[in-house]
Parts: C-alpha cells; structure tokens; sequence
C-alpha cells in the first residue's frame, strides 16, 4: 500500500544528514552530473520563456540556472529546509509531494522530476507520480526524469577500494538482488533502476518518443575515488575533462547506460 507520506529516514537525511545545496558543486562527480544534466536539458528545452515544474526540485540548484536561462520556474518540494533555499533561486516555491500536484491540469511546458522516482521505492508510487506529471504538462510537454543506475553503488565502492569487506560486499549485493536501500546505514531510502526499466516506466505512463541517456557516463567512479583517496580537489583538472569527455562519447552506445551513475530520461505528452 503507497501513503503520502514522505519516508521518514528521506526527512531526516535532507533536513539534517546532508545539505544537498551543496552537492553538485563542492565535488568533481557532483560537478559533472550538474554539468551533463545542464547540457542534456538544454538540448530538449523548449524556448524561454517556458513554463517549468520543478518536482522535487530540492534547494532550487537547477531552478537557478533555468531562471538564469529566461524559464519562468515554480519549484516543488517535500522537505521544509530545500523549500526554505529554494527561495533564493528566484523561482516560486511550494511545500508538496510529487505523487499530488496542487498545479491545474495543463498548466506547464516542461516537468522535471530529478529525484522523486528514486526516492519512491514501490511501483505504484512512481506510476503516481508519472501521472502526476502528465497530468500537468501541455500537450506535447517535455517530461525529463532521473533515475539511479541499478548498479551505481556496485562501481562506486569498488572505485573506494572497500567492496571486498564482508558488510559492503552484502550490503551492495542486497540492492543489485532487491534494487532497493532501505536508509537504514549512510544515504537513504533509494531504488535503483535499469535504464529500460525508466524507459519502460515512462512510456507505460503515457508520454511518448521515451529516451534515456547516462548523466555521467562510464567513468565517473575514478573521478570520485580520486577526490575521496587523495583528498584533492579534481573539479577543475585534466581527468575532470577526460571524464566528461567519455560522458559525451558514451552517449550513443546504449550498453553503456548501465555504467552511469544517474540516468535521465525524457519524454513528451502526446499532442
């Protein structure tokens, strides 16, 4: 049974675990899922100005950029601290939950959802959501929503160099068997998808011409462990570039979407 409920461990780790402000900035993989979401957007945006949703939208870390860009954005989100932040991203902001949507029918250009399907562990929920979503946009409006690669966590810690120790090994190995992290030991509540699973979960909603593509592409786990061994910055270096570089060269190869940290998917309401 799905409630409305946020997750509790999904409050507790966005209003007092981590500041997601600053996620895409203060690391190199952090900066290169800001950088490639910035330019797979920008290539399926329709013209500004456009009316943008932006659900679950966090402290506002994209709606600043498309305010910047000529979007006129409204930003929803679940969590009292992000819609606090929002504020300053110069996008109107609202304290909501991405399965009921206080927006008219119709009412939108574009709907982004970056986050909430990964924090809705069961189908229906996400289906809820998806719904929600075309309910909302125009005919013939842009849907863009991300997902986490299934096997993301595999490559992460393996690229940390601590996978082989028995509680990661089993921890890791429960969400590539159930897709499913239960919040209850570091980031939170999280399902994992297979890119043909988001593809597949966005066309059964509705929305048609369904892609997806690989945020970061097959290398971003040694820029990560590169900033996490060494304890250097790599944001602005030479493997940042090489690592980009493989994001965009990756891109037509659809076996490499499973090597990606993030997926993005895109569709549109049929006119």
């Amino acid at each position: 049974m799905t409630s409305l409920e946020v997750t509790p461990e999904i409050v507790r780790f966005y209003s007092e675990t981590v500041d997601e402000a600053d996620r895409l900035s203060s690391t190199a993989d952090g900066r290169l899922e800001m950088v490639r979401t910035q330019e797979l957007l920008r290539r399926h945006l329709p013209s500004s100005p456009a009316r943008v949703l932006d659900v679950g939208g966090g402290p506002g870390t994209h709606a600043r950029w498309l305010v910047e860009d000529g979007y006129a954005v409204h930003l929803v989100d679940p969590i009292p601290r992000h819609v606090e932040q929002a504020k300053e991203s110069g996008a109107t902001v609202e304290l909501g939950d991405a399965r009921s949507l206080a927006a008219d029918d119709g009412s939108f250009d574009v709907v982004l959802m970056l986050g909430p399907l990964y924090h809705l562990p069961e189908r229906a929920d996400r289906d809820r959501a998806l719904a929600e979503a075309l309910r909302v946009l125009k005919p013939g409006g842009l849907l863009a929503v991300a997902g986490i690669n299934r096997y993301a966590s595999l490559f992460e810690h393996a690229a940390y160099a601590h996978l082989h120790k028995d509680a990661m090994r089993e921890s890791i190995r429960t969400i590539l068997t159930t897709q499913i992290h239960d919040g209850k030991k570091a980031f939170t509540t999280a399902y994992f998808h297979t890119g043909e699973q988001l593809r597949g979960e966005v066309a059964a909603a509705g929305f048609v011409d369904a892609e997806v593509f690989g945020i970061e592409g097959p290398a971003w786990a040694l820029l990560a462990a590169a900033e996490r061994n060494t304890g250097q910055s790599f944001r602005e270096s030479n493997l940042f570039e090489s690592v980009l570089t493989a994001a965009r060269m990756a891109e037509p190869h659809s076996e490499l979407l499973a090597a990606s940290s993030h997926l993005l998917a895109v569709g549109r309401r049929p006119a």
